[in-house]
């Protein structure tokens, strides 16, 4: 096997076994599910490391199963959910904590994953520096692209992590180009037969979201399922007659909306289809059940006593809620937000949860306008802090022009119990017992679409992910050092250095971009970044085709692309057509991409030590993914901001080398 078609395979693997570790790791520990962008950090980190440790004669390539196996056996020893309550961010639902506290698993976490990633770099890094640093750079993106393709394939075909080992297995034999060492070799079959492990089963099942599991019981004579996803309780399959009778508050809109003939309803978070369900029982004409998770409504096809999805009265959609409510023309008497709690991150480079673009100001005013006159609106869910029910009801109000109706089981008033929000544009279609008021109450700022956290108080970044993120940055400057040698060895790539740090800061805008413009979904995700890593390919089949000896041409060009880009916000976009829509994000979301990457190929070519350039890029996008964080504080618009600032400062050190070029 040549060493061009090995450095594609083990460029596929690195990018293959990043995207194993971000999605079975936040299977089984749950606030990974929250924080999955540390994964991607340590991996960041792994791979900065290992390009730095290429030149090493300590072959750590082959190590990586080992470390892989010791990390998939500990984390199946201690598997983690955690409890969120009383903190700065507030998540849906009731959750408990097992297993070992935050403060131990978040640094073993973050630290095997780099490591398994350094080891798995090394490999890529010895085989990278055996080219031309253009080429090289050419043959790892391209493996990567590939990577991306086969992950998103496997997910579309509703893989386990099984099928996963197996791939990163035979691929890693392949990238060796040589029969593997004994213990190699045995902590690969040790470390497919662990991602057997709960991968499987009648009741087990892989979206590309959730690990899902339903277990039975019994209430009161009836059997009922209890889903969890991805170890946190999510969802209870139980007949609709019997679910009313248990959870009175399920029933609620279809009592509040005394004058409203039910002619056609929307629920958006279906689920496995208690909801339908229920609006079919209360007299539903129709019902249109949007459901982002394929499985979970499979699920629901398979086990809901009811079979409500058999139903002809119902009509199943798989999509994320916003994208439905602005591509549908249809209108409706009653649209429900029917618990649509995610639970989990859009992907593991931003701190954007799959609904979080249904709960903004933007969102409830959609809704509001697919309303059919005298129709209403209604969301319900376990509110557990009395400032996140103020900041929703007073985003309706705002859209509304009236205060909500609010129901409650929850003690004092509001916390801890299940409430109901319901809200009309006409006074007449709501029947209420009580109406919202937030008395002397300081009620939150509605989420926007530049601001969508939702369940963040106020523009901050949390301690906890202050805290983390400084261990992150003091780890990276320890373990650089350790590994790659004094630090000034790549002062020479400072330019490059920040350019990963800027690229990284574009791609999370991106995704998000993305997400709110075509829906938060799986596919749309991977689309992003298989978008993102072909113009990237692009950029660099065109560098080494064409010199352009005034570089600074490219560099006003980004700089032009940028500014465009932030003078048009994404929102704008969702009046036009999908296909302008379109043709207009992947204009404005992918020339500052493509520059940028003419550059850092430019400026690449001519690199002395392409390892060392290559890492110090990496570690750039390692620091970029903790900037990312401040989206928390400015909004995703201002991260372009941001990363144009680091460009100029990217501009600032590599000018050395563009006067050189340009000679």
């Amino acid at each position: 096997m040549t060493d061009r078609l090995r450095l594609v395979l083990a460029s596929f693997l690195m990018l293959f076994t990043e995207l194993i570790l971000i999605r079975w790791s936040g299977a089984n520990i749950v606030f990974l599910s929250y924080f999955s962008n540390f994964v991607l950090l340590g991996s960041f980190l792994g791979i900065g490391v290992g390009f730095l440790r290429a030149r090493s004669k300590v072959d750590l390539f082959r190590a990586a199963p080992v470390v892989m196996a010791f990390f998939i056996a500990f984390v199946l020893k201690f598997p983690v959910v955690i409890d969120r309550s009383g903190s700065t961010l507030v998540f849906f639902g009731s959750l408990t904590e097992r297993g070992l506290p935050m403060w131990v698993m978040l640094p073993i976490v973050f630290s095997a994953v780099a490591l398994i990633m350094a080891c798995i770099a090394q490999g890529v890094g010895r085989l990278f520096g055996r080219f031309e640093p253009l080429e090289a750079y050419r043959l790892d993106i391209l493996g990567s692209v590939l990577g991306i393709a086969a992950f998103s394939l496997l997910s579309f075909l509703g893989t386990t992590p099984v099928v996963w080992g197996t791939v990163m297995a035979i691929v890693f034999v392949l990238a060796m180009g040589r029969r593997p060492a004994l213990l190699s070799a045995l902590a690969l079959v040790a470390v497919v037969m662990m991602l057997a492990v709960g991968s499987s089963g009648d009741l087990t099942r892989w979206s590309p979201y959730y690990k899902i599991t339903a277990l039975p019981f019994g209430v009161e004579g009836h059997l009922a399922y209890q889903v969890s996803v991805n170890g946190i309780p999510h969802q209870t399959i139980l007949d609709a007659a019997e679910r009313v009778k248990l959870e009175p508050t399920y029933g609620l809109p279809y009592v509040r909306a005394t004058n409203n003939p039910l002619r056609s309803v929307l629920i958006v978070g279906a689920g496995t289809g208690s909801d339908v369900a229920i609006a079919l029982n209360a007299g539903a004409q129709h019902v249109d059940a949007v459901e982002i998770d394929p499985e979970l409504l499979q699920l629901g096809r398979d086990l809901h006593p009811d079979q409500p999805y058999q139903d002809p009265r119902v009509t199943a959609i798989v999509n994320d809620g916003r994208a439905y409510l602005e591509r549908t023309t249809k209108t409706y008497d009653l649209i429900l937000f029917a618990l649509p709690d995610s639970l989990t991150l859009v992907s593991g480079q931003s701190a954007l949860r799959l609904e979080s673009y249904l709960f903004t100001k933007e969102a409830m005013a959609s809704a509001a306008a697919h309303l059919n006159p005298g129709g209403s609106f209604g969301m319900y869910n376990y509110y557990r802090e009395l400032w996140l029910l103020d900041r929703l009801a007073g985003t309706l109000q705002e859209v509304y022009g009236r205060a909500p109706c609010v129901d409650t089981t929850g003690a004092g008033g509001y916390i801890g119990g299940f409430s109901v929000l319901m809200d009309s544009k006409d006074a007449g279609a709501l029947t209420c017992d009580q109406t919202w008021t937030p008395g002397e109450r300081v009620v939150p700022a509605p989420a926007t679409d530049d601001h969508p956290f939702v369940y963040l108080r106020t523009r901050t970044i949390p301690g906890l992910y202050l805290l983390v993120l400084g261990l992150v940055l003091l780890a990276a400057v320890v373990l650089v050092r350790v590994a790659g040698g004094p630090l000034g060895a790549m002062r020479t790539y400072l330019d490059l250095f920040f350019m990963g740090v800027a690229f990284l800061l574009l791609e999370t805008k991106n995704v998000v971009q993305f997400a709110l413009l075509f829906g938060t979904t799986w596919f749309v995700n991977a689309l992003v970044f298989g978008g993102i890593l072909l113009t990237v390919l692009a950029a660099v089949e065109t560098a080494k085709r064409v010199r352009l000896r005034r570089t600074w041409l490219l560099w006003l060009g980004l700089a032009v692309a940028i500014s465009v880009a932030w003078l048009v916000p994404a929102h704008s976009l969702l009046s036009l057509t999908l296909i302008p829509r379109f043709v207009a994000a992947v204009a404005l979301a992918f020339a500052p991409v493509y520059l940028a990457n003419l550059i850092f190929a430019d400026r690449f070519r001519s690199v002395g030590e392409s390892t060392v350039a290559f890492g110090a890029n990496l570690l750039g996008a390692m620091v970029g993914g903790v900037v990312e964080y401040l989206s928390l504080l400015i909004g995703y618009r201002s991260l372009l901001s941001v990363a144009a600032g680091v460009y100029a400062l990217a501009f600032m050190f590599g000018r050395v080398h563009l006067t050189v070029a340009e000679a």
